[in-house]
């Protein structure tokens, strides 16, 4: 135990206070908070560039060994299209939408639960992989559907007006809040994703949620999963590339693509073997040009992808 408390000190509680702050920290970001944390501790002065990977990785190792015991862990994993790595503080037991709940309204909860359908279910087609969402298409999520009505005759009003949801102004405040705390990000084109450090606390949840096949008069055909990895790092792909033949799983990062295929010697697919154009996307790139119009438009009109009235919201002519 003396071992331990030597290892750890006031910069190291420094640290892991920045970094609670922060939710997440690149490197980059990590240099100039480490110096001046060493400065202060040390008292003489540590400069920016004198801060390396592997200050930083120590720092980590000292921060895990004391909160792992309350089920916390530092984990790390490369910005899908940044290439930069990112460390993020994240519940390594509970499940995170229950610790999502502690600071946040039932009422957007359900909000952001219908935010999340939209991207991995009805935005995450076969012919379309966006995975992601434009302000307008998640704010007209902002009501809960009313079930109650649908499914039973009495009482059913009643139970059903209970589920009042969120204002439209609620739920674009909710969408900031979850960029603010870290859960969403978004894009110069006006989408948005789940963040680096989502991707790792919900990865389990995502999983379980999205990849059970619940169709039991489908048996047997067998549903591709809504969430896949990549096939080099095994990762969760949101944005990358994927095989041009629709009916195969294989998913590459853009990050991952060039070095993938330069020690595989091949321009093939690794699971199916057909060509690897590049050109067929993950993520954004995939949505259907009209959802990219009207994003970029930003206008206060809802004119794209209208589940009621395309049976296929992610179908675009190649």
């Amino acid at each position: 135990m003396s071992g331990d408390d030597e290892q750890w000190n006031d910069s190291n509680r420094a640290f892991l206070q920045a970094l609670m702050a922060r939710s997440t920290l690149t490197l980059d970001e990590a240099k100039p908070l480490l110096a001046a944390i060493q400065t202060t501790y040390e008292r003489r002065e540590t400069l920016a560039e004198d801060i390396t990977e592997a200050d930083l990785n120590a720092h980590i190792a000292a921060a895990n060994t004391r909160i792992s015991p309350f089920d916390f862990e530092i984990r790390s994993t490369f910005h899908q299209t940044t290439r930069k790595r990112v460390y993020a503080l994240v519940n390594s037991s509970s499940d995170p939408i229950i610790q999502l709940a502690t600071i946040h309204t039932a009422e957007e909860i359900s909000f952001l639960k219908r935010v999340l359908d939209a991207m991995f279910e009805t935005y995450n087609t076969s012919r379309n992989e966006v995975m992601a969402i434009t302000s307008m298409q998640a704010v007209r999520l902002h009501k809960a559907p009313d079930r109650g009505r649908r499914d039973t005759q009495d009482g059913a009003a009643t139970q059903g007006s209970t589920a009042q949801g969120l204002k439209m102004i609620e739920a674009e405040k909710m969408l900031r809040t979850l960029v603010d705390e870290g859960w969403f990000e978004t894009s110069n084109k006006g989408y948005y994703t789940l963040s680096p450090r989502a991707l790792m606390e919900l990865r389990g949840w995502l999983i379980e949620t999205y990849n059970d096949v619940d169709d039991e008069d489908d048996d047997d055909c067998e549903r591709p999963p809504r969430i896949k990895q990549c096939v080099a790092c095994k990762e969760i792909v949101t944005v990358g590339q994927r095989c041009s033949k629709r009916s195969c799983h294989c998913r590459l990062h853009d990050i991952c693509v060039q070095n993938f295929f330069r020690m595989q010697r091949s321009n093939g697919c690794p699971v199916c073997k057909t060509e690897w154009t590049g050109d067929a996307f993950v993520g954004e790139r995939a949505a259907p040009r009209r959802s990219r119009a009207a994003s970029n438009a930003n206008t206060s009109r809802i004119t794209v992808d209208d589940p009621d009235q395309n049976n296929d919201p992610g179908e675009i002519d190649r």
